[in-house]
């Protein structure tokens, strides 16, 4: 048996951030994942990352993660443009403008999952678990995580990082929000005959916007084509050739003619919103409390957030010899992240909204409205600082 202070369920990056972030407390940790932490990456980019901002950037820098990232998998880019398909409407985003040496980076998911995994694996205060879960058993003071290789965790408070499906959300019947977005992302790695310049592109298409994201290789993105799933089943049902030209075309050949330099892998986008998360020694996190449209690469920052906002808490109640289980002290961190993610699952669906279709009248407004805040420098900046995270 384990007895620890706090079982995180999950090894992804919510889990791990948390795991990271209660380096050098007195707090102990055993973190429970079903399948290996670190995991081999081939040579070739992995077709799930996520644009990491600058705020965690330098969280995770701060507790000596970003070290273990292999230079050649992380791509920073300096750059955005946003424009709106067969439209005047337009903005360009520079780090100059926010004197920054970046906006932020590209990382396979994979790949910062294993430097936090290697940077967790040198603390003492974390024992890593590898297996499934069998049952909980809840108690007013601790609680029993029966595991499926017959050991058994006994804490005070067990974290749900567990993912969309979480079983920790299920099991403590924390009640969720979901809707279908009608969306099906289509993530794939492509070669541009034109180098991307180190710049994050998005373009909204009538069914659905693209997102071009810059790697190490000048010439290679990564891209995440979000499209209404009628035309993402057509989109996925063309070889390779014709997907590469369709790719070109929804671009504008902005970096040029496009060639697939891989498989091509698709899922259902669906909002979930978990209408509580916490309760007495549970309290849930990253995807088992929120899942959003990709479309602002938003997802894996909010998660981290919440980790780095969580750790942040249990550390002060830990030092104040506060019981930190209890749901009176764990309120403050559920109403300040749940209002975060309310905040971004409703930009979402405001974007969603105004930038689907054709129809004149909403395309004339999103051009107005691009070109009106490419043009006022105290906007555009204000908008950047936020996707930046600060």
């Amino acid at each position: 048996m384990h007895k620890v202070d706090i079982a995180i369920v999950g090894g992804g990056m919510a889990g791990l951030t948390l795991a990271a972030a209660l380096s050098g407390s007195d707090l102990d940790v055993a973190l429970i994942s079903r399948e290996p932490l670190a995991q081999s990456v081939p040579e070739t980019p992995m077709l799930r990352v996520s644009a990491i901002n600058e705020a965690n950037r330098e969280a995770l820098s701060a507790l000596g993660v970003w070290q273990y990232l292999p230079e050649e998998r992380v791509s920073p880019y300096t750059h955005m443009h946003v424009w709106d398909k067969d439209s005047f409407g337009h903005i360009r985003f520079d780090h100059e403008q926010m004197q920054r040496a970046q906006l932020g980076h590209i990382i396979e998911n994979q790949v910062l999952v294993n430097a936090l995994a290697e940077r967790v694996a040198q603390q003492n205060n974390v024992t890593v678990l590898q297996s499934g879960i069998e049952k909980v058993l809840w108690g007013d003071h601790e609680t029993m995580v029966m595991l499926q290789n017959d050991d058994v965790v006994a804490c005070k408070l067990v974290v749900g990082a567990d993912g969309a499906n979480s079983y920790v959300r299920k099991q403590v019947g924390f009640p969720i929000t979901f809707r279908d977005y009608g969306h099906t992302a289509i993530v794939a790695t492509i070669e541009t005959s034109q180098p991307h310049a180190q710049t994050a592109r998005q373009v909204f298409t009538p069914t659905g916007p693209l997102a071009l994201l810059p790697l190490k290789d000048p010439h290679l993105c990564s891209i995440v084509w979000s499209q209404d799933t009628p035309e993402a089943e057509r989109l996925l049902q063309l070889d390779d050739e014709a997907f590469a030209h369709a790719l070109t075309a929804a671009t504008n050949s902005e970096v040029g003619t496009i060639t697939l330099k891989s498989e091509r892998k698709s899922f259902p986008l669906t909002m979930r919103y978990a209408r509580q998360w916490a309760s007495e020694g549970a309290v849930i996190i990253g995807d088992a409390a929120h899942t959003i449209h990709p479309l602002a690469g938003q997802g894996a920052n909010l998660g981290m957030q919440d980790a780095l906002a969580l750790a942040d808490l249990l550390r002060q109640l830990e030092q104040q010899n506060k019981p930190f289980a209890r749901l009176r002290y764990l309120r403050p961190f559920e109403r300040a992240r749940k209002a975060e993610a309310m905040k971004m699952v409703s930009a979402m669906d405001g974007f969603k909204l105004l930038f689907e279709g054709d129809n004149p009248l909403k395309k004339m407004v999103r051009g107005i409205g691009l070109v009106t805040t490419d043009n006022i420098p105290a906007l555009k900046q204000k908008l950047i600082s936020q996707a930046m995270g600060f």
